[in-house]
Order: structure tokens, then sequence, then C-alpha cells
């Protein structure tokens, strides 16, 4: 059974992703900040007959926690075989001015969507390398591309965020970064943007379920030996998982 770490899985699109992996017979390791919140997301879960499923409880932005949730996974198995990083945090709608937002601000976001994936991934990565099939998917924003961001025939070009945006673009030239070192190895490692969906991540303002942005997501957790490494991807007009720019 190969298994697969989520962070941030006890609500929206984490938890979800990590209901279809189980479904798809993976055993999955869900992390979460929040104890409490953690074992109720664990408990439902089980409730549904989805058993094979643990908690593990820290905090991306605490490389002690980080360490610790490592040693923890270490002692019940050798290998991972997928991790996704999808803890992400967006700071809030208003005060994300390029003029006014202050630097503490951009730390704080940058923590979790920055720094927390760097955290997690290398803590993890030695356990992903003894997978035969090792996926790592970041979980992105097209927020954060600048190609699209600086087109004003994109739809979502005057939606903007200083903070949060360029947490994301970040994020992409990590993940550019990471599968160029791992490009001679048998890691597949993608950034995805799973939409604009309605969580209380984005106060509930989406448009699109839980439920249709799992399987994006899923897709590249699962994408076979020939599949891509180093791109990112979103749906498109025709509701197929598309390669966008940067």
């Amino acid at each position: 059974m190969k298994s697969a770490l989520i962070t941030g899985a006890n609500k929206g699109i984490g938890f979800e992703t990590a209901r279809q992996l189980l479904q798809k017979e993976y055993h999955v390791y869900l992390g979460s900040r929040d104890l409490r919140n953690g074992l109720k997301a664990v408990e439902k879960l089980k409730t549904e007959g989805l058993i094979n499923v643990e908690l593990v409880q820290f905090d991306v932005t605490d490389s002690e926690s980080v360490k610790a949730a490592r040693a923890e996974i270490g002692k019940k198995t050798n290998v991972l075989d997928v991790l996704i990083n999808n803890a992400a945090i967006s700071g809030g709608f208003a005060n994300q001015s390029a003029i006014n937002a202050d630097v503490s601000f951009y730390k704080a976001v940058y923590e979790t969507n920055v720094f927390g994936v760097v955290r997690v991934t290398q803590a993890f990565i030695d356990l992903l390398q003894k997978s035969d099939q090792p996926r790592i998917v970041m979980v992105s924003s097209g927020m954060g591309s600048l190609t699209l961001n600086s087109d004003p025939t994109w739809q979502w070009y005057n939606a903007k965020g200083a903070v949060y945006q360029s947490s994301k673009s970040a994020l992409n030239m990590y993940t550019i970064n990471l599968a160029y070192e791992l490009r001679d190895t048998p890691f597949k490692v993608n950034a995805i943007s799973p939409g604009f969906i309605k969580t209380d991540f984005n106060e509930n303002r989406g448009t699109g379920k839980v439920e249709d942005a799992a399987p994006r997501i899923i897709k590249y957790a699962m994408i076979g030996d020939d599949g891509p490494t180093g791109k990112f991807f979103a749906e498109d007009a025709n509701s197929e998982m598309s390669e966008i720019p940067w």
C-alpha cells in the first residue's frame, strides 16, 4: 500500500484530498496543526470506512514540530510515496497592498506558504527517496503566476494581493529548483492550482467544490513515470488539467 503525507489536511481541499486518496487505497498521514481538529477529521474519515489514516499533529512554521513529525512517521514506515504540501494561509484580504503592507505581514504568510514547504520537504525527502515512484505536489495558485498576473486580459487580473501572491510565486520558484535538482531521479515534482474553491480559506467566496479540486491534486500525486515534472498546472476551459505559465 502506497503512503502519502498531506499537510493542512484537517479541512477544506486537504481533507477532501485525503478522503479521495484513501478511497484509492493509499495510507494517509493527515497533517494538522490543531490536535482537536485533526482528531475530528480522522474520526470522520474512519466513520466512512476509510481506516488507513493516521493523524500527525505538527506546525509547518515550527522546525522542531516538523522534525518531531518526521520522527513519528519514521517509526511507522521507512518509505513515503507522496508528499502534498497543502498547508497555506491567505493572510486575509485586507492590507495586501504592495505600498502599505508591513514586512511583518509578509513574514507571517511566508512562514507557512514558503518556509513551511521547505521545512517539510527537506525533512521528509529521505523517506521519499526510498520510494520507487516518489511524488511531490505543491498546492499553489494561479495567483502566483507572474505571466498571468501581468496580463490585463486575464480574468483575475484585477484581483491583486501582494503578500499572498508573492508567496505563491516564491513557492513556484522553489518547485522549479526542486524539480531541477531531482531531474535525474524517479521523482515527479509539480505545482498545481486547484482552482477558486469555496472554503473558509477564502471566506467561502470560491465558486468551485472541494470534491472537484482534490482530483486535480491527486492526478499529479499518482502521475506515471512518463509524466511531467517541474511544471505548473490548472484546469482549463475544457475542464482538463493543462500547463499554465509561471
